[in-house]
């Protein structure tokens, strides 16, 4: 079942075309990665998943349910962290969520255990300090927290990642991975080892369109490239590997760096006896050998150049 379906979807801005028929849709209880550069698209995307603008055509479906501009049904469904997410400072995260719980309608006793449950699965349970003194990690935290609230089926991320720090990013990476068995993730980001930490399908928006959308695993054999990383422990012996190497008829491709070559090939089953035969011939110490395993990184900049 899709959660949530794009079909068509056009943006402008004056003459600025961000978004150009836009269709991708997510499956229930996945962890999607909306990918795409700084500028792509992504939060206006978002933007109007939540009925904060207006497409200038196409459809989306959030449940099966049409999103309409302005005060949309559909957000019923959604849980939202804005990419700057904002908050009073004098409250504390306990009295922060209490506010939000009321203005959702939630009875005193949902609040109160919802309260309990989202502190405690974000790492905030117990911290009683007011938000102005929060890092912005806590921020992004509390702001999933309060997205939850009201069990959505649909939680939107926007850039929750973007300006954290390493020990920051994992901690939000670490809280959308447990929430993942709650509901269904969308995660905006140009961060791509995120994507590949916590996402299991993904699309890649460019020029505003998906130019590649599916489950990850999928994707990766699909734009496989066999490919090996030999590094040496004499750089004089580079150029050596390099030429006998050439020679052989599975190699597509080679880059020769400083003390290493990568070996792209056609036919991965006929290189290994081939490669360990030259090295014992000529007397090469071999430093690492490695079977590269394809990275989103490639593929992202396969699609995009």
């Amino acid at each position: 079942m899709s959660i949530l379906r794009l079909e068509h979807v056009y943006k402008s801005f004056g003459k600025l075309d961000v978004i150009k028929d836009l269709s991708f849709s997510v499956s229930e209880h996945a962890v999607f990665g909306f990918i795409g550069p700084n500028g792509a698209g992504k939060t206006t995307t978002m933007k109007m998943i939540l009925g904060f603008l207006k497409p200038d055509a196409g459809e989306i479906y959030v449940c099966n349910e049409k999103v309409i501009y302005g005060n949309t049904k559909t957000n019923r469904y959604i849980g939202y962290l804005p990419d700057v997410p904002e908050f009073y400072g004098y409250m504390r995260p306990w009295e922060y969520l209490q506010l939000c719980g009321e203005i959702s309608g939630l009875s005193s006793a949902k609040i109160k255990d919802k309260t309990d449950e989202l502190l405690h699965i974000v790492g905030l349970d117990g911290v009683n300090r007011k938000i102005r003194g929060f890092s912005r990690g806590m921020k992004q935290r509390l702001g999933i927290a309060q997205a939850l609230l009201n069990d959505p089926i649909l939680l939107i991320c926007d850039e929750p990642t973007s300006a954290l720090d390493p020990i920051g990013r994992k901690e939000v990476l670490d809280v959308l991975s447990v929430v993942r068995d709650k509901t269904t993730v969308v995660f905006s980001t140009h961060i791509l080892s995120d994507v590949e930490r916590i996402c299991d399908s993904i699309g890649v928006l460019y020029q505003g369109k998906v130019v590649m959308q599916g489950k990850l695993s999928e994707l990766k054999n699909t734009y496989r490239q066999e490919s090996v990383l030999i590094e040496v422990e004499d750089k004089s012996q580079v150029s050596l590997l390099e030429k006998e190497i050439g020679k052989l008829n599975a190699v597509s491709q080679i880059d020769v760096f400083e003390n290493s070559l990568k070996v792209t090939l056609n036919q991965m089953d006929l290189i290994n006896n081939a490669v360990l035969e030259l090295v014992i011939k000529h007397n090469i110490n071999l430093k690492k050998y490695e079977v590269l395993e394809p990275t989103l990184e490639n593929l992202f900049m396969e699609l995009v150049q």
